[in-house]
């Protein structure tokens, strides 16, 4: 019969290897990702990002064409030119209802 205690001694020695090669790779690998981290995902590192100035009237304009899109992606080929011409007759409100009603059925 094998001695139990010898075999658990193996055990925690492999164990303690293993794991002091995790702690290795993870030494290398933290300056690394904290050098990637500061940099901007596009690879653009110098230039800071632009800052979007709306106005109100903007920002609600680009809303009611989020609705809009939102719906109308919801629709068939036919409802879709059924919804652009109603666009372009009667404006963005009319159509944004009756794409909403479309996109329900």
């Amino acid at each position: 019969m094998p001695n139990s205690t010898s075999s658990v001694s193996r055990e925690i020695a492999t164990l303690r290897r293993s794991l002091k090669a995790v702690d290795r790779s993870l030494r290398r690998l933290a300056p690394k990702l904290r050098t990637a981290g500061n940099e901007r995902a596009n690879g653009k590192a110098g230039r800071p990002g632009r800052k979007l100035r709306l106005s109100p009237k903007r920002r609600a304009q680009l809303k009611l064409q989020g609705l809009y899109i939102g719906y109308v992606r919801q629709l068939g080929p036919k409802q879709k030119v059924e919804v652009k011409k109603l666009l372009e007759k009667k404006g963005m409100g009319a159509a944004i209802a009756r794409a909403k009603g479309l996109a329900r059925q």
